[in-house]
């Protein structure tokens, strides 16, 4: 019962991951909202009966759950998914931002609202809620009530060394790897940690890569199981993880790493303005000092 009797938002907890970690913070005690729109991988449609069966699943496990159909990507739809969790349990300690959707294109046929529909439910739809949720831990910490709070944000290995063909994925997901940084830094003073993972795992959006890993015969370990991935997340946004914050875990199967980000490397400093032809061999030193960049996924 690692988590007993805190409070716990999961976006996009419906379906995949996210209805993978609403199950594992249940079982370890936690009361939860379980947000999902029931939206299709495209993101079109709506249908409350998925978050609903969950909330069901979560029942029936002994614990407490509401279903929550908010637009996390909407200012008052992610105000609204807040006030109900603190409206229905008295309060909100951890907030897990997991929602999304791929709408995958190589840049020079990618539509604008492709584009914008990505980075407007992953980066809007991490920034909306986490902005309504500090607020409220804001109040908590002013009127004495100091939170032990948790933000759990999802980013990508698309996000961290980019991804052919997911410029508008990979662009919002590195943005969210920089926003938990920020949000680590500023909400600390409030009793917030916040940290983000990377993971990899077979969901509606990655079931056509993953198709061949399943269960190793030997084993009977699926390595590409979604539910792999929550053992972390329940763990970060636990009590025990205090001392843990601003870090992007990588998840996959049984392997949990860190993700080291952009860090000053090597630097040369001329003391004055630099002349443009002494440029390129200055470049080429730095280059030599410095290590090779991680491929990109999908590049040949």
């Amino acid at each position: 019962m690692l988590c007993e009797g805190r409070v716990v938002i999961v976006t996009g907890a419906g379906r995949g991951i996210g209805r993978e970690h609403a199950l594992e913070f249940a079982r370890q005690g936690a009361k939860v909202v379980v947000n999902d729109l029931g939206t299709t991988l495209q993101g079109g449609g709506r249908a409350s009966d998925v978050a609903e069966s969950v909330v069901a699943e979560i029942k029936d496990l002994g614990g407490e759950a509401v279903a929550n159909g908010d637009d996390i990507a909407s200012w008052d739809g992610a105000a609204g998914l807040v006030r109900t969790a603190v409206e229905t349990f008295g309060g909100l300690d951890v907030l897990v931002n997991n929602a999304g959707f791929v709408r995958d294109r190589m840049l020079v046929s990618m539509s604008e609202t492709e584009w914008d529909d990505v980075l407007r439910v992953h980066l809007k739809g991490h920034f909306a809620p986490l902005r309504h949720a500090g607020a409220y831990w804001r109040e908590e910490a002013k009127a004495g009530r100091r939170p032990d709070a948790r933000v759990i944000n999802t980013s990508s290995g698309a996000g961290l060394l980019g991804s052919i063909g997911q410029g508008n994925y990979g662009a919002a997901k590195g943005g969210i790897a920089t926003l938990t940084l920020i949000a680590a830094s500023e909400l600390a003073r409030y009793g917030v940690t916040v940290n983000a993972i990377a993971p990899a795992a077979r969901t509606r959006m990655t079931e056509d890569v993953f198709v061949d890993m399943m269960a190793k015969p030997d084993s009977g370990f699926d390595a590409m199981h979604p539910g792999n991935v929550s053992p972390l997340v329940v763990w970060l946004g636990s009590a025990a993880s205090a001392h843990v914050s601003g870090r992007v875990f990588e998840v996959e199967g049984g392997m949990i790493g860190i993700a080291d980000g952009w860090r000053h490397g090597p630097r040369l400093d001329r003391g004055a303005r630099w002349v443009p032809a002494e440029v390129g061999p200055a470049v080429d030193g730095l280059l030599a000092e410095a290590a090779a960049p991680e491929a990109v996924y999908g590049a040949g």
